[in-house]
């Protein structure tokens, strides 16, 4: 499990508070308004935002000092982080080996992965010549090949349409479930929540509120949640 005590991060004025712990294999979203502190939580959870307090342990391990790259989790950001120059291949591949010298073994998990997300076909192409939810697809293939067990998503299909955004869920539940991951997923839309969370985090006034569970939140939440679902 993933223990966040009492930490808090502080970035100018803005101040996010957070202690809660979570279980591998569970489904939690993030949800609150708008510069409440979703993706900078999401972001100190992955190393990339500094923390002023507090400290985060996997396990029992301490992570807090890990670098991004040591930690158990892999994050996937609003712009799926493609390069532009390389190959859809050779952006998977980069989850393995960030040198790209990858052995047979490792080839064998690239091309395993493109085909559980339906990119076979377009492995040797570059991103622009994909479409949106292809990309997704391929950046959720690297995702895959990281087998970690913490994954982290910061909004990475609010530019789908409905029923492109439903389709990449459904894969996302199908990844985890196969691999037994946690997910974490930010997310402003109240239909992702009721199709995906098992537990919400209700990220509001400079807190990150613990889990609870999604069904019974969203059938009958507290006025601050009411406020902000409408």
């Amino acid at each position: 499990m993933l223990r966040i005590e009492k930490v808090e991060i502080t970035l100018g004025r803005f101040r996010l508070a957070a202690d809660m712990t979570l279980e591998q294999g569970r489904k939690y979203a993030v949800i609150g308004p708008s510069g409440a502190g979703k993706s900078t939580l999401l972001g100190a959870l992955g190393g990339f935002v500094p923390r002023t307090a507090g400290r985060l342990t996997w396990q029992g391990q301490d992570i807090t000092r890990a670098a991004p790259g040591a930690r158990p989790m892999t994050m996937l950001f609003q712009d799926n982080n493609l390069f532009p120059h390389l190959s859809v291949t050779q952006n998977v591949g980069l989850g393995i080996n960030p040198d790209m010298r990858l052995s047979t073994a490792d080839r064998s998990r690239v091309a395993q992965a493109l085909e559980r997300v339906g990119l076979s076909a377009h492995a040797d192409k570059r991103p622009g010549a994909l479409s949106g939810g292809q990309q997704s697809r391929a950046a959720l293939a690297r995702v895959l090949v990281q087998a970690r067990p913490l994954v982290l998503l910061d909004e990475p299909f609010a530019a789908l349409g409905p029923a492109l955004r439903n389709e990449m869920l459904d894969l996302v539940q199908d990844l985890v479930a196969e691999t037994g991951a946690a997910l974490i997923m930010v997310t402003h839309a109240p239909d992702d929540v009721r199709r995906i969370a098992d537990e919400v985090i209700f990220v509001a006034g400079g807190v990150a509120a613990a889990p609870q569970p999604a069904a019974a939140l969203m059938d009958s939440p507290p006025p601050e949640l009411r406020d902000y679902l409408g």
